[in-house]
């Protein structure tokens, strides 16, 4: 890869959609369809880019896993996103009323630029938390093993989640955004910020962030996160990014030293269908063992 794109990819491409927020911003259009946007090309740039600088080129070639991707992704954008903007839409009108979140308060009277700012610490330290706990507590560790039981890391994983495990994540960090009385505007300027950051945090490119590892949850931090390895892997737990970890001790980050010996679930989760399919992964919240120990 060129070693500007590897060095400022997650930069560039965070900048050219809060500019594109902004500009469409001024002209008053549909700020909701320039994030759509931003993080479908974004998403759409990283699967052609890893076809031709792969930063593991095995990690290219399907593990029978593909089918399984591609339910998630396809349930997670026509069912699970429509369902919770419906429900954030009926939790604003049951505490708002008719008026709606303009009368929330004081937070309408910031700056908006502080507003996004505040929305965003709020947001990601649900985010934090949330990803956290589904690593500590058994229930919620067998809803987040489906993302984890890839054995590669590519683009398409960004969207490798059970249902359940994502609403959960909605439930703590966006839902409270919006009942505190953070405008759409304001969440939508957060979004376009954060999300073309997480399609790129599975990208299977050598990415090498430098500073901006810092500041946003990159590939190169994240790869650490799938480790196999629990010493390696309870850490970056960061949405798009990665204040939280830093706040809260569970940041790492070895400058060159990004390549963890193997990706997937760790050895001694020999209970959850790992190799199975979509279905059966979701399905498998009801078997016996996932609330066990």
């Amino acid at each position: 890869m060129p070693v500007f794109l590897s060095r400022y990819l997650v930069v560039l491409v965070a900048a050219a959609s809060v500019g594109a927020f902004a500009y469409v911003q001024s002209a008053a259009g549909p700020l909701e369809l320039v994030v759509l946007l931003a993080s479908a090309m974004t998403l759409l740039m990283a699967s052609v880019l890893e076809r031709y600088f792969p930063y593991r080129a095995a990690w290219n070639r399907s593990m029978g896993d593909g089918v399984t991707d591609w339910a998630s992704a396809a349930t997670m954008v026509s069912v699970v996103e429509p369902m919770l903007k419906l429900l954030g839409a009926l939790a604003m009108l049951a505490v708002y009323g008719h008026s709606g979140v303009d009368n929330a308060g004081g937070l309408q009277s910031l700056p908006f630029v502080l507003q996004v700012l505040l929305a965003a610490l709020l947001i990601e330290f649900g985010k934090y938390w949330s990803h956290r706990l589904h690593h500590k507590v058994r229930s919620l560790c067998w809803l987040h093993a489906m993302h984890h039981s890839s054995e590669r890391l590519y683009a398409l994983n960004n969207l490798r989640f059970h249902p359940l495990n994502y609403i959960v994540n909605f439930a703590v960090s966006m839902l409270p955004a919006m009942l505190l009385g953070f405008s759409a505007e304001t969440i939508l300027a957060y979004l376009a910020v954060s999300q073309p950051v997480l399609m790129l945090q599975h990208a299977n490119l050598d990415l090498r962030s430098g500073w901006a590892n810092y500041v946003f949850s990159t590939n190169e931090l994240h790869r650490w996160h799938h480790s196999t390895e629990s010493a390696e892997a309870e850490a970056n737990f960061g949405s798009a990014f990665i204040l939280w970890d830093q706040v809260f001790g569970t940041f790492s980050y070895l400058p060159g030293q990004n390549d963890p010996a193997q990706v997937g679930l760790f050895a001694s989760t020999t209970d959850y269908p790992a190799h199975a399919g979509y279905w059966t992964q979701l399905k498998s919240m009801l078997s016996p063992e996932c609330c066990r120990g």
